[in-house]
């Protein structure tokens, strides 16, 4: 433990740097992850909509505490890294071929959550709120392994990670709303977050070179700081330099809602 913080206390701009990209990811991640937890509890009676997703707040501290504890055997077992970056892959190669599938067309996502076996399996018994609020818990849960293995792709310094998840879930809660109207406005950070965890997962995936060339050149320089630093400096790129160019030049473009309050 001491040696970790000696480690932060010797290079404090790479830190913050690293908390800082660790807070941005849990956010918009946060945000999409929001939004698909909202459309599951439509269905609810009103007053019983913002309970359903209550339970799943406190559902989203329980599992991000639970994440944090496998994050630090994630970082000590070497074949857990490889898994978790095809993993994140994986989730990249589904966003994609869904919104392929989508084309061109303004859909609003929507869940059929009828045919989910945990919903199937305990509506009958605990009725439709309970069996509701299970299946955010269950969300919660999948939601937090995606979020770890993306932090843990940045820094192998696990006081870094759980400060960076643990101030990204109060930024969440917080400043909600924010983060919503700037996705609202640049649509294409979400294609940039999937960017982001693409970067991750081949960083996470690159740990089997590690292990089996410990020695090489290569493997020395991605257990480097430098290569933390520099796919911070990365992912700090891939959100910023999109944001600056298409408020200077509309490029992306942003939405006719964002041009109007421009």
């Amino acid at each position: 433990m001491n040696h970790l913080i000696q480690q932060i206390i010797d290079n404090p701009i790479p830190s913050a740097i690293v908390v800082g990209n660790l807070v941005i990811i849990e956010s918009l991640l946060s945000v999409d992850n929001a939004a698909v937890l909202a459309t599951m509890v439509m269905d609810l009676p009103e007053k019983q909509r913002d309970r359903a997703l209550k339970y799943g707040i406190f559902g989203a501290y329980l599992f991000r505490g639970l994440a944090m504890l496998f994050a630090s055997f994630l970082i000590t077992i070497w074949w857990l890294k490889p898994i978790g970056g095809l993993y994140l892959l994986y989730l990249v190669f589904s966003w994609w071929k869904e919104k392929r599938a989508k084309g061109e067309k303004e859909e609003e996502e929507n869940i059929d959550k009828g045919q989910n076996w945990l919903y199937k399996a305990t509506v009958g018994a605990i009725g439709p709120f309970w069996a509701t609020v299970a299946l955010v818990e269950l969300m919660d849960m999948a939601f937090s392994i995606d979020n770890i293995f993306a932090a843990v792709a940045f820094t192998d310094n696990i006081l870094l990670v759980c400060l960076g998840v643990f101030i990204g879930i109060l930024a969440m809660r917080f400043v909600a709303q924010a983060f919503v109207k700037l996705m609202t406005k640049f649509t294409f950070l979400e294609t940039a977050a999937y960017v982001v965890i693409g970067i991750l997962g081949l960083k996470l995936s690159l740990s089997i070179y590690e292990h089996y060339f410990p020695h090489s050149p290569v493997t020395e320089f991605l257990e480097s700081s430098k290569a933390d630093v520099l796919t911070s400096i990365l992912t700090v790129g891939i959100f910023l330099v999109p944001i600056l160019t298409s408020l200077l030049l509309n490029f992306p473009k942003r939405t006719p809602e964002a041009e109007i309050e421009k």
